[in-house]
């Protein structure tokens, strides 16, 4: 793979081929040239419609068809949709809450308020029941509602909390119709639980604050406790996926030579004014919705536990939801394109939105600052509240990175982790972690994972991102 250093911490991969657009790739150091996940941003750019660049972010790794950490915006007339830009977890996003608890005074009583969450929250693989088995009428309102549904059903810090969302907690233009009788099945009792894997829930300190006008607009103040969790669709969207990738590898050669004569066949995708492209995009917008419903819930989970665990009062806690972002959606948008409005889809697979001050696709309370990026490392060292920044809305689609990305594959992580005791390694740097189970742990560990801030350092410097906030984990629970 050849490559051509753009500026500091940017690369291009010339197109070649039948690649419509270039691909660009932010790196931490120079890429990899046999990295296999370079190899799937060049495949990206094969994809009909694609506009500018293909695109992968700092935490990039090998994915299923599109690479983690990859973006693509397409013509959202005359462009296709990828189940495999959006990844099997549709909306596996985080959301951050902040509170007016003190950080020391929560660590003396640090064992029960995890074990408490640990309780409250199901976590796991299948974890569920968390609320009783949803009807097939209240499903399909959660599938159209989103985040408003958990809201108006009492799980919530505030009121507010559905505005201090990502599209209001709510994507448009859901279709539960085009949700299969076998994704509701998978999700109906999974609503409010954590699963597994990657996804967890976290008390953090607020370590060190680097704009202290956006941290205050965000609500974080140094030496305060802030909750983060992150978790998605669960069964729901993961089926979801499977159908989509299933049905488009069979149809999608019908629509053309472009579609015929892609690099992979984990591409599988179809016009966005298909048929079938309308019915996925109904179908993901829907999932997508069941996971802001997800993360609404355990907010409110959470929220309660915190105040049984530590005897706090609603005035005491002051929780409010600071923000919540997605990470696998694909989304109609706006954009500038060669100088002019162009409504298009991005896909933001392993990405997280970042737009800039004053948009108006910004909560009006965050709109001066720019919209919180939030960006978890591992479970042993940090995490980052970042601020979109108007290079992002010309460079990159309004997009930044996710998460820290794995150095590992979870099989060698396991053998990296064998004989150790990663909960008690935790221990001795004061986080307390409770798990379903070792295997997890051994997966997760920090040494699985890039350091994530030398990944939001690239997205700083490249001005694509704003540093707000660091927090360190105090207490975590897995799956």
């Amino acid at each position: 793979m050849k490559l051509r250093r753009i500026e500091a911490d940017l690369w291009e991969i010339a197109r070649e081929g039948r690649m419509k657009v270039p691909g660009r790739v932010y790196s931490v150091g120079p890429p990899a040239p046999d990295d296999p996940a370079l190899q799937q941003v060049a495949n990206v750019a094969h994809l009909p419609g694609i506009l500018r660049f293909s695109l992968a972010m700092p935490d990039i790794h090998w994915g299923y068809g599109f690479p983690i950490g990859g973006v693509a915006a397409v013509d959202a007339e005359r462009g296709a949709v990828s189940p495999g830009g959006v990844g099997y977890d549709i909306n596996c996003g985080v959301r951050a809450v902040t509170t007016q608890l003190d950080a020391q005074w929560v660590r003396a009583r640090l064992h029960q308020v995890v074990a408490q969450l640990f309780r409250d929250i199901p976590a796991g693989v299948g974890a569920s029941r968390a609320l009783p088995r949803l009807s097939e009428e209240e499903l399909d309102v959660v599938l159209r509602d989103g985040a408003r549904w958990g809201v108006r059903r009492g799980f919530a810090a505030a009121a507010d909390d559905a505005e201090r969302c990502e599209e209001g907690g709510r994507l448009p233009g859901a279709e539960p119709g085009e949700v299969s009788a076998r994704a509701r099945r998978r999700g109906a009792d999974q609503l409010g639980t954590l699963g597994s894997g990657n996804h967890f829930l976290e008390v953090d300190r607020v370590a060190e604050i680097y704009d202290e006008a956006a941290a205050e607009a965000f609500g974080l103040f140094p030496g305060r406790v802030a909750i983060q969790i992150h978790s998605g669709s669960r069964g729901l969207g993961y089926q979801v996926c499977d159908e989509a990738l299933a049905g488009l590898a069979q149809a999608g050669p019908d629509y053309g030579e472009d579609y015929r004569a892609l690099p992979d066949p984990q591409l599988a995708c179809a016009p966005v004014e298909s048929e079938a492209g309308r019915a996925y995009l109904g179908a993901m917008q829907a999932a997508a919705n069941f996971a802001f419903a997800n993360r609404q819930v355990m907010t409110g989970l959470a929220v309660r536990a915190l105040q049984r665990a530590l005897g706090a009062s609603d005035a005491e806690l002051a929780a409010r939801v600071l923000y919540d972002v997605c990470h696998n959606v694909a989304k109609r948008e706006t954009h500038l394109v060669d100088g002019a409005p162009r409504e298009v889809l991005v896909h933001r697979k392993g990405a997280t939105r970042a737009f800039g001050p004053g948009d108006p696709r910004v909560p009006e309370p965050y709109r001066q600052a720019g919209q919180p990026v939030l960006i978890p490392g591992d479970m042993g060292r940090y995490s980052y509240v970042l601020a979109g920044t108007a290079r992002a809305m010309e460079d990159t689609f309004g997009s930044s990175c996710h998460g820290a990305g794995r150095l590992l594959s979870r099989g060698r992580a396991l053998a990296a982790a064998r004989g150790r005791s990663i909960a008690r390694e935790l221990a001795e740097r004061g986080i307390e972690v409770l798990s379903r189970g070792p295997k997890t742990l051994g997966e997760e560990m920090s040494d699985a994972y890039k350091d994530v801030a030398d990944v939001v350092g690239v997205m700083a410097r490249a001005g694509v991102t704003r540093l707000v906030a660091r927090l360190e984990p105090m207490g975590v629970v897995k799956g």
